[in-house]
């Protein structure tokens, strides 16, 4: 299976699409995220199925691949709109390792993101909460807003 099928297939997800997992992953596919943690087809898309329920309009735009061997990364964004507390667009970034059988199928699937930046800092109270501890436990110029920058874009 080529990588650029499979980025296109989350660029193009929809909720009837979620059925087509097992066109890319193994039937017995791992996926691991910063709240899930599930092994088989069924599992995956119903975690899919279920971020459909609960945001409107996701969508993932994949904006850097790596590929080594039978493997992967995928630097992504998500947009969506969130329903709650207060509904607004939002932007995750994240990434995904991927590695893939011999099939060319993926069998795991790992997706890593700042829940803490990302999520509960956009939280009405919680969000207040985490910036007080990363003020506080941040070093000065990070609070402040300041960058030590190595040229390295962000």
């Amino acid at each position: 299976m080529p990588l650029d099928d499979l980025i296109h297939f989350y660029q193009s997800l929809t909720p009837d699409g979620v059925r087509r997992f097992g066109e890319f992953y193994s039937a017995d596919a791992y996926f691991k995220d910063p709240f899930n943690e599930v092994r088989g087809l069924a599992a995956i898309e119903a975690i899919f199925a279920h971020m459909f329920r609960q945001v409107d309009a996701p969508r993932f735009c994949v904006t850097e691949q790596v590929v080594d061997g039978g493997a992967a990364m995928l630097v992504w964004t998500f947009h969506f709109r969130s329903r709650w507390p207060l509904a607004a667009d939002r932007v995750m970034r994240g990434v995904s390792h991927l590695r893939f059988a011999a099939d060319g199928k993926v069998d795991y699937h790992r997706d890593y993101w700042d829940t803490g930046e990302e999520l509960y800092l956009q939280l009405p109270g919680l969000g207040l909460l985490m910036r007080g501890l990363r003020r506080a436990l941040g070093t000065p110029a990070a609070a402040s807003g300041q960058s030590h920058s190595t040229g390295a874009k962000p």
